[in-house]
């Protein structure tokens, strides 16, 4: 088992039978009194993040983590079909595991995060931005360039984001997925 002097960032660990990665962590020894380790750790279910605090020489429960691309094939009904590009495996995962399904696209390649021991997918993390084309917006108004005014967008996904008023039907666009939010137009 292993101790707090193991901890690293992007650590995974079993905390009171849940799982966490560390974000950040910081040795401190005060002047007085014994040396801790302040910790922040993300959730890897609920994504939540938590500040902890260990005692030095506290024994923590190391997990085993193995990140792996998935190509996104279609979504059932109740669950979305990911496929490993190298052995053709195919995984159903649940829409609980997936923070924003409406930004999936047939093809696209997603990481998933598995349980070494177990073999069981944890969460699902989409690609930090996808290029999506913008399928109904209201038409800008000519001259409304210069506010930061944005207008309702749904895009090829069938997801609505807001878009800024220059932003027409057709055009291409760029879209963080961690955020919803539109990013850039891109050129063709």
């Amino acid at each position: 088992m292993a101790t707090t002097s193991d901890i690293k960032n992007g650590l995974c660990i079993n905390l009171n039978d849940k799982l966490y990665q560390i974000i950040e962590f910081q040795h401190v020894k005060p002047g007085k009194g014994p040396a801790f380790v302040r910790t922040k750790m993300r959730q890897i279910e609920t994504g939540k993040v938590l500040d902890h605090t260990f005692s030095a020489g506290h024994k923590i429960d190391i997990v085993r983590i193995e990140n792996r691309e998935y190509q996104y094939l279609y979504n059932d009904g109740d669950s979305y079909v990911f496929m490993n590009n190298d052995t053709y495996e195919q995984v159903n995962i649940p829409p609980s595991l997936i923070e924003k399904p409406e930004f999936l696209t047939e093809g696209m390649v997603c990481n998933i995060l598995f349980h070494a021991e177990e073999e069981s997918p944890l969460v699902l993390e989409l690609p930090m931005h996808i290029i999506t084309e913008v399928t109904y917006t209201e038409p800008g108004v000519k001259g409304d360039t210069a506010t930061n005014t944005l207008k309702p967008a749904t895009i090829s996904t069938g997801a609505e984001i807001k878009v800024p008023l220059f932003i027409d039907t057709g055009e291409k666009i760029k879209v963080d997925t961690r955020t919803g939010v539109y990013v850039e137009r891109v050129k063709d």
